[in-house]
């Protein structure tokens, strides 16, 4: 019984079949919809994370600043400053901690034989590279032998490339820094760079030899990478300064915290939003389709409603007739969904790159928004798509059920 009125749905459709094509397109349409703008969606959140990751994302820095707390005896307003025993501090009292690094900074003239610019030297120790992501695409960072030694090395950002040696290789060359010679052992991969940014015009030597060029005394900042809850560490972080510099832990002004992995979490939040957003747009896309295969059953139902009147005068039941109408949209939904994320395939692996970051930044193509088909963005759109098809196929199947039999075979 059951394979003859699937059969019956499958000569109607055949029999409207320029109608039949046009719903399916519709469908086709609407599904296609829903998969793209869940690929951009995550598209866009996946350039999110590149942007973070270019630096890693477990990174924390913390700098000194002014309190605005009266803490205990001492009065508001007094300076924080950082020195080598609060590196101990932070490593001996913080929990979950991998690496660890003071720096000082200074903008100094940089000059090799024929060209002079004003870049940024920063002394760290060699666990910088790790905290930060520098990895070196000629040489390498310096290490913690040419740290104790106060060796004159430096690693030089990848404009360097250009700025100085113009296509000589560059490792073992001399560069002065603030008059002062130091040996090029590294030179760093391109990092992503906006407009006037000198992401790309930093350069790294050993902690120790900073001091010829500016006073290690005092730190501008300390960075660190760490394993675990950031939050857990930001506030053991604060806890332990707070009580080497007599401050209240909750003066936000003492000392500024740069968390990489609460701010990726404010963007994740903006990222899901937009994806909500974009899986409803594509749902009433859909939905605008789903009412158009419901007109065309509707109408179907009034053209066959003679035939309704005959199934039912010969015994067919009212779940028969009903299963006979929802099969029909069934198939015509199925068959749309089908098309539809081939359609998504296809316009995906046309377009392919969406410029992004790229547009405004240098190095920048990771942070692009690439369309791929995801199992999740499949199932989704599906799901989306049983509900519209079924709710669709389901009004016209139950009035198709519900017809007096009198009343339909009078019909004209």
């Amino acid at each position: 019984m059951l394979n003859d009125i699937l059969q019956q749905a499958w000569e109607a459709m055949v029999y409207n079949r320029r109608r039949t094509m046009i719903t399916i397109l519709g469908m086709a349409w609407g599904i296609a919809t829903v998969v793209l703008l869940l690929a951009y969606g995550a598209g866009f959140s996946r350039a999110i994370e590149a942007i973070f990751a270019e630096w890693g994302t477990t990174m924390i820095g913390v700098f000194p600043g002014r309190t605005s707390q009266q803490a205990g005896g001492d009065k508001a307003g007094v300076k924080v400053q950082f020195t080598l025993d609060d590196l101990d501090t932070v490593a001996a009292s913080v929990p979950g901690l991998r690496y660890i690094s003071p720096m000082v900074s200074k903008d100094v003239p940089v000059q090799d034989g024929l060209h002079t610019y004003t870049w940024t030297v920063n002394g760290t120790n060699e666990h910088i590279a790790e905290i930060m992501h520098l990895p070196t695409q000629m040489g390498r960072f310096f290490n913690g032998a040419e740290l104790q030694q106060r060796a004159h090395v430096a690693v030089l950002g990848s404009e360097a490339l250009t700025k100085f040696f113009q296509g000589q290789y560059p490792i073992g060359q001399s560069i002065r820094l603030n008059g002062i010679d130091f040996t090029v052992v590294g030179i760093m991969e391109a990092k992503m760079a906006e407009g006037d940014s000198d992401n790309n015009r930093q350069i790294y030597i050993p902690f120790t030899t900073m001091d010829d060029i500016k006073s290690t005394h005092y730190l501008d900042g300390i960075w660190m990478n760490y394993r675990g809850d950031h939050e857990v560490v930001q506030k053991n972080l604060r806890d332990s300064l707070a009580a080497a510099h007599h401050f209240n832990p909750d003066d936000h002004n003492a000392i500024f915290v740069a968390d990489i992995r609460e701010q990726l979490a404010q963007f994740r939040i903006l990222s899901v939003a937009l994806q909500v957003l974009l899986a409803l747009v594509g749902a009433l896309t859909l939905g605008i389709a789903g009412i158009g295969l419901m007109n065309i059953m509707l109408v179907s139902v009034q053209q066959r409603t003679r035939e309704i009147g005959v199934e039912k005068a010969l015994g067919a039941q009212r779940k028969h007739i009903l299963t006979q109408f929802l099969a029909e949209a069934i198939v015509i939904s199925s068959t749309g969904g089908i098309v539809g994320i081939l359609l998504a395939e296809i316009i995906a692996l046309l377009v392919g790159r969406i410029r992004f970051y790229s547009y405004v930044a240098d190095n920048a193509s990771a942070a692009d928004i690439y369309l791929r088909i995801s199992f999740t963005s499949v199932v989704v759109a599906v799901g989306i798509l049983i509900v519209t098809g079924l709710i669709s196929g389901m009004i016209p199947a139950i009035r198709a059920a519900n017809l007096d039999p009198i009343e339909a075979l009078r019909y004209e």
